[in-house]
């Protein structure tokens, strides 16, 4: 199988821009992928970070495991991690707002009294296709930032008032400089922050997912792929054949991914 690795030129100027820039924000905005979120946690941001407060905001809340989702809240809980569950396609700016508010009220309270109006800077942070433009767009309620239902649409840094004292700051999606854990970059492959092109062949791929739903998530496996367990046995259920005697695996493939994506197979949260 071929190792996934990606990590282009505007990821590295991306996170030696946020070095920079953290010096000057107030809260780090920090979007994860519901259906991944702890594969979604980057570490090289964490760590830039630097002791700045952080809300994770937990997205697509809509396409995960309910009961998983609380599993993982607990343990944010546990851990003290300030969090919000959202899906950023509806309007998630009054808690959002509020959150921020909150968390920076020490800021508000030492402006006030020296009779400064207080202006809160926010960098919004995420691996690729995380909904991050989408998630700024619901706070602003206007569609102000280019989206798109694919890793790498946000090329480069932009800046956006919500309200009339907090700013965001929207950046490229950043994946980590190596992904040695494969497994870990499998989980971003399947909910699509990698780019599919970068891959020779995305059939084992796809069979490993199966693999993975089934394991977890036997219910909704059986009932959208009934006893089917191989990409060979999905291509004959559907038909999908190249010529007489070849099964087009390939086609195959791909739809299993896309019903992940897309949520055809289920409310499912890998981790």
């Amino acid at each position: 199988m071929s190792v996934i690795q990606w990590f282009p030129g505007h990821m590295k100027k991306t996170l030696r821009e946020l070095k920079a820039m953290l010096s000057n924000i107030d809260i780090v905005l920090y979007l994860l992928d519901g259906r991944a979120p702890l594969s979604s946690i980057n570490p090289s941001l964490e760590t830039l970070a630097n002791k700045k407060p952080i809300l994770y905001i937990i997205n697509k809340i809509d396409l995960a495991d309910k009961n998983r989702t609380l599993q993982i809240c607990r343990e944010f809980e546990k851990n003290k991690k300030e969090f919000v569950l959202i899906n950023s396609t509806t309007q998630n700016d009054k808690i959002i707002k509020s959150k921020i508010l909150k968390i920076c009220d020490e800021k508000i309270k030492k402006s006030a009294s020296k009779n400064i109006k207080p202006i809160i800077r926010a960098v919004v942070v995420g691996i690729p296709n995380c909904g991050k433009s989408t998630f700024i767009n619901s706070l602003v309620r206007k569609a102000k930032l280019v989206t798109g239902n694919k890793p790498g649409v946000t090329k480069q840094v932009q800046w956006i008032k919500i309200g009339d004292n907090i700013e965001l700051c929207d950046t490229p999606g950043t994946l980590y400089p190596n992904l040695k854990d494969q497994e870990i970059a499998k989980k971003l492959f399947y909910i699509g922050s990698v780019k599919d092109e970068i891959l020779v062949d995305i059939c084992p791929l796809a069979q490993d997912l199966l693999n993975l739903i089934n394991q977890k998530y036997p219910n909704l496996y059986k009932q959208r792929y009934d006893d089917n367990f191989t990409l060979e046995d999905v291509a004959k259920k559907r038909n999908y054949i190249l010529s007489k005697d070849t099964l087009d695996i390939e086609r195959t493939a791909n739809a299993v991914i896309d019903d992940f994506r897309k949520g055809r197979i289920g409310k499912i949260t890998l981790d």
